[in-house]
């Protein structure tokens, strides 16, 4: 039986996924790849294996008779959080895991490929099935970010200040930030439609929004250095109270990978260690550190709806992964919003929670989302590393108040 449409659309994306990952890791000596600097991030090596461990459980173990797993000690080690699955290896000691080696990962990875792209090509076409492998796609997408940023912040205590890529510094000046004013009303928050979408997109539903304005661009590394020399970090009028005990205790006075050696500001980048581009979007920022911005410059964080509303039914084009930059650009000239999608992902005042109606999906899978809806903010758009194609509109990425290895910028908003 030959494939459909569908199932061959799926192929090859699955196909272009798998080897994106291997790109990412292609650079990386065996040693990078067991790096965990920090119990949040992840070794590339366990991403890699991760992410095959996903289809193996939840494609080729159910659905592809006969299989036998490549390594079932790989179930304990891999597993990242699926209780109903089984058991998991601590968190904050993968770095551990010396063996496998990166070769046998690899070669699992080569194993799992094999047997589910022969699945596909038999015709096969069970349409939960195809529904998981689309999910793993999707899955892996998220890892590949994590595998950047996860590197990066390995990287980045290493003195000798590693580079993945070769990228000269950017040049010209930042526009003028101008405000783009929205109509208040009711609007559909959410996602629905026919196409890929994870759980807690939906259900669409309807929210009231008041009138409010929306920055056009993002904040710059020089309009956020003039809040910093304003004793930004020093004034405890501007954060919230959580934030400000974090300040303290973290002892944080710049962005995360900043450091400033004879009275110049530079920071680690995956290109190495760089001098401070005043026209770039400011980069590694925590919820705390953005609220406080906002509220220095007497604005505020846009919410969820406010930030879903504005983006509309405009493209979803910027700034995505491209392995020859793994950096924010600064933002075009032009009208209308810019860098709304790709360069940073962008902090809203939005809690991560349950949309009315929402239910996870049954089995495993739906421990994927919906357990961590505390706790965490959303954030909208995608970065400089999210692979282009992964976010939409409704796209809710999610990650608590103190996070800053991720690709994470500020754009402001005001009421109207």
């Amino acid at each position: 039986m030959e494939m459909d449409n569908r199932t061959t659309q799926l192929l090859t994306r699955y196909q272009s996924t798998r080897k994106m990952s291997r790109d990412i890791a292609e650079p990386l000596q065996p040693e990078d790849q067991m790096i965990q600097s920090m119990p949040d991030a992840s070794p590339t090596k366990w991403h890699l294996a991760h992410t095959s461990w996903f289809f193996e459980t939840f494609v080729l173990n159910r659905y592809l008779p006969g299989y036998q797993p490549y390594a079932p000690e790989f179930a304990y080690l891999f597993n990242s959080y699926y209780n109903q699955v089984g058991p998991q290896y601590r968190r904050p000691q993968r770095g551990l895991i010396s063996r496998p080696t990166v070769a046998e990962v690899h070669a699992y990875r080569q194993y799992v490929d094999d047997h589910l792209q022969a699945l596909l090509r038999t015709g096969w076409a069970d349409p939960a099935g195809l529904q998981l492998i689309e999910l793993g796609v999707q899955h892996e997408q998220q890892h590949q970010e994590l595998m950047l940023t996860d590197i990066k912040h390995g990287f980045s205590f290493n003195p000798l200040y590693p580079a993945l890529v070769t990228r000269e510094p950017e040049r010209g000046s930042a526009s003028t930030q101008h405000w783009l004013t929205y109509a208040g009303g009711q609007y559909n928050l959410g996602y629905d439609g026919p196409d890929f979408h994870f759980d807690n997109e939906g259900p669409r539903h309807q929210v009231l929004v008041p009138p409010f304005k929306l920055a056009q661009r993002l904040v710059t590394n020089g309009e956020y250095l003039d809040f910093m020399a304003d004793g930004g970090y020093h004034n405890p009028l501007l954060w919230l109270s959580d934030g400000w005990a974090w300040r303290q205790q973290q002892q944080v006075e710049q962005p995360l990978y900043w450091q400033q050696a004879d009275g110049q500001w530079q920071h680690y980048t995956l290109a190495g260690l760089q001098p401070i581009a005043l026209t770039e979007p400011v980069c590694h920022i925590s919820y705390y550190e953005a609220d406080a911005f906002a509220q220095w410059s007497g604005k505020r964080l846009p919410t969820e709806a406010e930030w879903e509303t504005a983006a509309g039914s405009l493209p979803v084009a910027g700034d995505f992964l491209d392995l020859t930059r793994l950096h924010p650009a600064p933002a075009p000239a032009g009208d209308g919003l810019q860098q709304l999608y790709g360069t940073c992902w962008q902090w809203t005042r939005s809690a991560y929670s349950p949309y009315p109606g929402f239910k996870p999906a049954a089995g495993a899978v739906g421990e994927y989302n919906g357990k961590f809806m505390c706790n965490q903010l959303v954030l909208k758009g995608g970065s400089c590393v999210t692979p282009r194609g992964h976010v939409r509109p409704s796209y809710r990425n999610f990650f608590p108040a103190h996070a800053q290895w991720q690709f994470t910028g500020i754009r402001m908003a005001d009421d109207a």
